[in-house]
């Protein structure tokens, strides 16, 4: 595959919770379930040391674990990673860093793929429209509380108590069977994600993306999924995320488009099979 990505972080001079990386036949793409401000986490590395090294291990087993699955791949890296933690950082943590994920390899002739949480891969085929695949543990008992969030004001002290609100209420049933399920410390979350394969042939290209990336077709209606796919193959993931960071330029707040922040971590990552 020939891979192009590109990644920003929420604000500049900001650490990215988000990660990406891609051999030519594998990628995956991770982003980090980040926290409001003050919430304890029980880890003393942090979200985006625990997506960095989640994203290394998975990609590291998708290259050299062929009898394993992508989703059997994705467990082994959440139990190898889990261990990098050491006895100083409690893993039964309701909000011990976690991360949604995306990975895709080559295998045969046929392109293998594992999604969990809302970050989505997109699937650019000759032969229909692209297929979406991901965006797949909703938390219907948090919608109402999700939109009164939005219906705050950005910086308001009403928005940071309804979002700590909402924070706690995700990490009180994530992954105990009652809520959605994300790759933190359970190797087990990982049967939880969405899995398939698909002809290569037939295939123009794949995208992986973050929420805050698949904002340009979700939230901001920039475009089709077939548009986007269009743009990611004409004229890169740094073209996309720059529309995406426009459009959020343009309304800091939050008024037309109504959303939990004005920028989020935003990655794209494009393969094209060769």
């Amino acid at each position: 595959m020939h891979v192009e990505l590109a990644g920003e972080p929420q604000q500049p001079g900001r650490q990215s919770e988000d990660f990406a990386a891609a051999t030519p036949e594998a990628l995956v793409l991770l982003d980090g379930s980040s926290s409001p401000a003050g919430l304890e986490s029980g880890c003393r590395h942090g979200t985006a040391w625990y997506v960095r090294r989640l994203g290394v291990h998975l990609l590291a087993r998708l290259t050299d674990r062929a009898d394993r699955t992508a989703a059997q791949c994705l467990a082994d890296a959440i139990a190898e990673t889990a261990a990098l933690h050491g006895a100083r950082c409690d893993l039964s943590h309701p909000n011990t860093p976690a991360a949604m994920v995306v990975a895709a390899r080559q295998r045969g002739a046929a392109l293998e793929y594992a999604v969990l949480g809302d970050s989505l891969l997109v699937l650019d085929r000759e032969d229909g429209e692209p297929r979406v695949v991901g965006d797949n543990q909703p938390f219907p008992a948090g919608e109402a509380l999700r939109r009164q969030v939005w219906a705050t004001a950005p910086g308001s002290p009403e928005r940071a108590a309804l979002h700590m609100q909402y924070a706690l209420a995700v990490r009180a049933v994530r992954n105990s069977g009652r809520g959605p399920w994300v790759a933190a410390a359970l190797p087990r979350a990982a049967e939880h994600a969405e899995t398939g394969t698909v002809p290569l042939a037939g295939l123009r290209g794949v995208a992986a993306l973050s929420d805050g990336a698949s904002r340009y077709v979700q939230r901001y209606g920039l475009g089709t999924w077939a548009e986007a796919m269009a743009l990611l193959a004409d004229s890169g993931p740094a073209e996309l995320l720059a529309r995406v960071r426009a459009v959020e330029s343009s309304d800091p707040q939050c008024q037309r488009w109504p959303r939990g922040k004005a920028h989020d971590d935003a990655t794209a990552l494009y393969a094209r099979p060769t």
